[in-house]
């Protein structure tokens, strides 16, 4: 329990520019580095200004996992400020900072397993959904709820009416109203899908379908659906719904479809 953490501040401007840990006289060794890091620059450009970094103990009697905890929490604080290099032990503990405007599956939620109903029909096909990457519903707001309440990283289990389960997806954006949906960066509606009425009441938010945009670990076509015909598997006609409950069903996807769900939403 003899381990501290430490910071250089710039006494021209007070700001901190390096964080690290250490015991003994760890904390002044950085005043001799003869190195062309930014912070061996930094120190020489405030001796050459006949100051000298001032350097503060921050936390002390640690050990030395607490003090790379500490030191990795100062480190992300500051982020691109600072004049580390290496990104610390823990990093991958901590948010990236260039996500603070996302919500992140692990940090802000928890990716869920979910079960979808295709709802395959006039409006909507199970071939488009695999060949561009998306799904859809919609023409209704409990429609739309319901697949507005899908959030990215959530994992889900397509479930094809009269046919089986078809398919295991990520969702990579949530969803949105069709007219708004660009893929490779051409408009959804003007692709060669296969159902030509997705645009039906497209110009009502209430109405109009909406699309999740999404990446398929494995599909199988309507005729190679696993069937759930004489198990007791679930299935509703819910467009949503989670399959945090049915561990039964779940085992028989991951078997199914070779898929460990525990890693999948790690």
């Amino acid at each position: 329990m003899n381990y501290y953490v430490y910071v250089y501040i710039d006494p021209r401007n007070y700001e901190e520019f390096y964080y690290g840990k250490g015991k003994g006289s760890r904390k002044l060794a950085h005043l001799s580095d003869t190195s062309d890091s930014e912070k061996s620059r930094r120190i020489k450009a405030i001796h050459a200004a006949g100051l000298k970094p001032i350097i503060r103990v921050i936390a002390r009697n640690l050990s030395e996992q607490e003090a790379l905890l500490v030191e990795r929490t100062l480190l992300w604080k500051l982020g691109k400020q600072l004049t580390n290099i290496a990104s610390g032990h823990f990093s991958d503990k901590f948010r990236p900072h260039d996500k603070l405007h996302l919500e992140l599956s692990g940090f802000d939620f928890n990716a869920g397993v979910y079960y979808y109903n295709v709802g395959q029909g006039p409006v909507r096909k199970w071939s488009d959904f695999t060949e561009f990457g998306f799904i859809s519903a919609g023409q209704g707001t409990r429609w739309r709820d319901a697949i507005c309440g899908f959030s990215e990283g959530d994992i889900f289990a397509a479930y094809l009416k009269g046919h089986g389960y078809v398919g295991i997806g990520r969702i990579v954006s949530s969803a949105m109203p069709i007219r708004d949906v660009k893929i490779k960066n051409k408009p959804l509606l003007s692709l060669d899908l296969t159902s030509k009425k997705m645009d039906r009441n497209i110009e009502s938010d209430e109405l109009c379908e909406y699309v999740a945009l999404v990446e398929w670990i494995k599909t199988f076509l309507y005729y190679q659906a696993k069937s759930v015909s004489g198990k007791k598997l679930f299935t509703t006609t819910h467009v949503r719904a989670s399959l945090d409950g049915q561990p039964k069903t779940k085992a028989f996807l991951e078997k199914s479809f070779d898929v460990d769900f525990a890693k999948l939403t790690r």
